[in-house]
């Protein structure tokens, strides 16, 4: 098969850089572009990342001398790929802006930014979750004047360590949520050695996260009404989002209230049929298992659990009864991978197998 070329917009982040690691050998797509800002174009891709390369494994020698293209050339961009991942570091209004440009150069960005979740007839798809919001597609399109151009987004990291979970459980009518995520410090696009007042530390506030972290999960389990997502009314959430001296994987501890209280094994039922579009039509970088119950009191562990499936299996533990809620977990999921940019690459496997990316 002949594979669809893709470029990376904002190649030379963490997470571009994950992009371009899932990307090296992926059966669907091919890496034909590296952008990022104008400071970085005409360099290669080597000179341009030099010590910043971020990933265990090494930089892959087939992008070594890719040379970088200004990210607002979308002319250029639109000769050589047929769609773009997204990952770029700037002003929300900025991200935008260009995200919009490339929908309208007839370019579909699946984008890693927050920059677009809100916007109506934009689709923040988890593919396991909600599949069918892809369908505003056609409307933004119409929005946009485009016929191929369109922007879809995956959502925040940190819901990915609990909304998994929770969405089989509305059944029973979830009446409120209180989760407190402990965030890896790659989800701040860092390691260690650039952010050494982590170690040995927490820090109890990460900047816009727990609005996302409340309110992201509605539009998740929002329905598609007359061209646009409208976010579901309930339930009532409340996070707190804490940083911690972890490299990667963010876990979540959660409590939640139901209108109809469930027996615990039908939960354990619940999360181990769990399965979705990507399982169905066996796209290459879907979990077999999506959500993973651990038995042992001190699962799941970040060092142990963050790569199930390759980063794309979520994980979940301790599951019980509470004093003051129905029941209680704590769940994890690997927040660059799943939350990221193996999220975004998810996203854009579907899109393709339903016929939006072409």
């Amino acid at each position: 098969m002949e594979k669809i070329k893709v470029g990376v917009v904002g190649a030379t982040g963490m997470v571009g850089q994950r992009f371009l690691t899932l990307l090296e050998n992926h059966p669907y797509f091919e890496v034909s572009a590296v952008a990022a800002s104008a400071r970085s174009a005409g360099r290669t891709y080597e000179e341009a990342v030099g010590a910043r390369w971020k990933m265990a494994t090494p930089m892959p020698e087939k992008y070594k001398n890719m040379v970088i293209i200004d990210a607002a050339d979308t002319a250029v961009m639109a000769e050589l790929c047929s769609f773009v991942f997204c990952a770029v570091d700037m002003p929300k209004d900025e991200i935008k802006a260009l995200e919009e440009k490339y929908a309208k150069a007839e370019i579909p960005v699946v984008s890693n930014n927050s920059a677009n979740r809100w916007t109506p007839d934009v689709p923040m798809i988890i593919p396991e979750i909600n599949p069918e919001h892809a369908e505003v597609i056609i409307d933004q399109r119409k929005r946009l004047g485009t016929t191929r151009g369109f922007i879809a987004v995956k959502p925040n990291c940190s819901i990915q360590s609990y909304v998994p979970m929770l969405t089989p459980l509305r059944k029973f009518g979830i009446k409120q949520v209180v989760a407190t995520t402990y965030q890896a410090i790659s989800g701040a696009g860092k390691t260690f050695r650039e952010w050494p007042e982590m170690i040995d530390n927490v820090i109890p506030y990460i900047g816009g996260e727990e609005e996302k972290s409340e309110q992201e999960p509605l539009r998740i389990w929002g329905q598609v009404e007359n061209g646009v997502i409208v976010k579901a009314n309930a339930p009532l959430i409340t996070t707190q989002c804490i940083r911690v001296p972890v490299t990667d994987g963010h876990t979540a501890a959660v409590f939640v209230d139901f209108e109809n209280k469930p027996e615990k094994e039908e939960i354990l039922e619940l999360w181990k049929n769990f399965s979705g579009k990507p399982q169905e039509l066996g796209l290459p970088s879907a979990p077999e298992q999506f959500i993973t119950y651990f038995e042992e009191d001190n699962r799941p562990q970040v060092n142990l659990d963050r790569t199930l499936y390759g980063g794309m299996g979520v994980s979940v533990g301790r599951l019980r009864e509470d004093s003051l809620f129905d029941y209680k977990f704590v769940g994890l999921s690997h927040n660059t991978l799943r939350g990221a940019a193996g999220g975004a690459v998810l996203n854009a496997e579907l899109l393709y197998r339903l016929g939006y990316i072409n």
